[in-house]
């Protein structure tokens, strides 16, 4: 009895087929804990759909997966002089986004990361001069540039990736090669087009693997079922249940990723509004569960252990049985499942 990820195995690579047809020359993403599936899957998958190269977050996820593609290996993470060394293959490819590090890279295939409005890193305009004498000494692989999601200001993400290929023309740099982040279909084309000596690769890693939601699905077995009366006490911290219904114990919890939440930006009242009523349940020990059970998201009886999660199931809905399985709304990024299921 498991979290399994179910995956519907046609429906998930029909819609990488489709995100590598908008985006001629994709360089897939394998990160993090590999979108849920693993990097051995994923790593499986781009070779699959021949990909001549993964990027990955690190360099020790790049000697991890080494093992598992056979082709060029971009880690995203730039580098930093004081980094732990990290035994790689040659056809690893490292990040960088400042001149000294372009300096440190004597010999080794680098692609130099440009300072985009994200203001993460990035070699900013200024320093674009001193770029010259340092590229001597690499093998440069090409320019990147990493763009943010949500542009608030209204700006423009084609006009921004424009100023930069202006600048290192400008400069006198290659421009052979751009990789770009974040960048609509349209958006993507309208660059192809108007630069037609350079080849754009757009690094992709949620909206390739996540993006039609409908073709996965996690689910946790029930392990056990205890009936309660309302005041019975239970669990751990011996909680008085709150009316009659069922405990359930389902497989699934904080190992998996149950419970554990990232900070979200909200955005108008009505999210605000949302963020400030789960804050007060909470203190009050009421704290809605990713499982779901007759249509329902339902409660944590109380804080979820390592490996299951207790929930609370009242009376009115349909009783649930050992072996069944909950459907659990839980986020690919931050989730360890048990096992994967193609269907």
């Amino acid at each position: 009895m498991a979290l399994t990820l179910y995956v519907d195995t046609d429906r998930w690579r029909a819609h990488q087929q489709s995100v590598i047809q908008q985006f001629p020359g994709i360089v897939p993403v394998c990160k993090g804990n590999g979108y849920g599936f693993g990097h051995e899957r994923l790593a499986e998958e781009a070779h699959r759909f021949g990909s001549d190269i993964l990027a990955v977050g690190t360099t020790y996820e790049a000697a991890r997966t080494k093992d598992f593609f056979g082709g060029d290996l971009l880690v995203l993470t730039p580098f930093r002089k004081d980094e732990e060394p990290v035994p790689l293959p040659d056809r690893a490819i490292r990040s960088v986004s400042s001149v000294e590090g372009v300096g440190l890279m004597r010999g080794a295939r680098v692609v130099i990361e440009v300072m985009s409005s994200m203001k993460r890193h990035g070699v900013t305009e200024e320093e674009l001069p001193q770029l010259h004498a340092a590229i001597d000494e690499i093998r440069l692989e090409g320019f990147a540039i990493h763009l943010p999601l949500d542009r608030t200001d209204g700006s423009s993400a084609v006009e921004e990736v424009i100023g930069w290929m202006d600048r290192l023309r400008a400069a006198r740099l290659p421009l052979d090669t751009m990789f770009v982040s974040h960048l609509k279909p349209d958006e993507f084309a309208v660059l192809q087009q108007q630069f037609p000596q350079t080849n754009f690769r757009a690094r992709i890693g949620t909206h390739l693997w996540l993006g039609d939601a409908d073709a996965t699905e996690y689910r946790g077995a029930i392990l056990d079922v205890t009936p309660v009366v309302k005041g019975d006490r239970f669990g751990y911290r011996q909680q008085k249940a709150a009316g009659d219904g069922w405990l359930v114990v389902v497989a699934g919890g904080t190992s998996h990723g149950v419970g554990l939440e990232s900070p979200k930006a909200l955005h108008g009242m009505t999210s605000r509004a949302k963020g400030v009523a789960r804050a007060g349940l909470a203190t009050v020990n009421r704290n809605l569960a990713p499982f779901l059970w007759g249509g329902k998201q339902r409660w944590f009886a109380e804080p979820p252990h390592m490996q299951v999660s207790i929930l609370f199931v009242p009376s009115e809905a349909p009783e649930p049985k050992v072996g069944e399985e909950l459907t659990a709304i839980l986020r690919h990024t931050t989730t360890t499942v048990d096992r994967t299921v193609d269907a």
